[in-house]
């Protein structure tokens, strides 16, 4: 069963929501990243609905969701509220087991370390997408020549080549609506093994281009002045070992800001829940059933 719904975010930003499954069942609510939409996750889905309640939901500015008015509102902070809003309504007693991948996972840090979920919030599972405060504390440590050192620190730069690109104004968004959908899906084909089926959808040129945002609100400032956030909810990280865009190096540390880890490397490319949902969905119920409580 299915059922398609829109929250209302603190900010009075409509978010379009889909419920999957049996709402009596443990509820897992899966952040999609960027460029993406909430059918980055459809495969999961499929294996989790039968005995989970599966929450996915459009991201502000993608999707079927609304679009913020200026820059501020792809703050952080305001994904954090976004996240928050759709377990009030889908969810409101909890427990909840979240899960994010790339962007969903980077945005879902905040309410998972601020505690803004309460004691709702049962597990984390983090795929491609640290704490920008723990990528900000990383590269400070690199440059001071601990863990791997300078090496590491060259290594993820020459792979986060994009996010100094997304910086400059009109570019990006001009690219992604006049000229980068085609290249873009031809590389997703290439490269990262995904079919006509289980890439983004019709909505990517507008997606691409309004969620550039999303760097450009937090990527600097939170790399400049990178807060301390610790957790002590239980987080599954599941690297991929072949990610093109984050090393499994910057991954590291991450035991020092949370008291509950566990790391799993699996074999894979960035798009890791489009191209193995059958592996990502066993990985999460395991999490979940780990701490399900009685």
């Amino acid at each position: 069963m299915t059922e398609h719904r829109t929250v209302t975010s603190t900010d009075g930003l409509r978010l379009a929501v889909w419920e999957h499954g049996d709402p009596t069942d443990p509820t897992v609510v899966l952040v999609h990243g960027y460029p993406d939409t909430h059918r980055v996750w459809d495969g999961v889905v499929a294996e989790l609905a039968g005995t989970h309640h599966v929450v996915t939901y459009d991201v502000r500015g993608a999707g079927s969701s609304e679009v913020p008015g200026d820059r501020a509102g792809y703050d952080l902070a305001r994904l954090s509220d976004d996240l928050v809003a759709v377990v009030d309504a889908t969810c409101p007693d909890g427990p909840v087991h979240v899960v994010g991948h790339d962007w969903g996972s980077i945005q879902a840090w905040e309410p998972v370390c601020t505690g803004a979920l309460g004691d709702r919030l049962a597990t984390f599972t983090s795929m491609s997408g640290p704490s920008l405060d723990h990528v900000g504390h990383w590269f400070r440590a690199r440059r001071r020549g601990e863990g791997g050192g300078r090496r590491q620190l060259v290594g993820q730069g020459l792979r986060s080549w994009y996010v100094g690109l997304f910086q400059l104004p009109v570019l990006a968004p001009f690219g992604w609506s006049r000229f980068a959908e085609r290249p873009f899906r031809r590389y997703l084909a290439r490269v990262e093994g995904l079919g006509p089926d289980t890439q983004p959808g019709p909505s990517l040129p507008l997606d691409g281009a309004n969620g550039v945002e999303l760097y450009r609100q937090n990527v600097r400032s939170r790399m400049a002045d990178p807060r301390e956030r610790r957790t002590d909810v239980p987080v599954l990280l599941l690297v991929a070992t072949g990610d093109r865009y984050v090393t499994t190096a910057l991954l590291d540390d991450l035991d020092r800001h949370c008291s509950d880890l566990r790391r799993v490397e699996v074999d894979a490319k960035h798009w890791l829940p489009a191209a193995q949902p059958d592996v990502v969905a066993t990985l999460v119920a395991e999490h979940v059933a780990r701490h399900a409580g009685p």
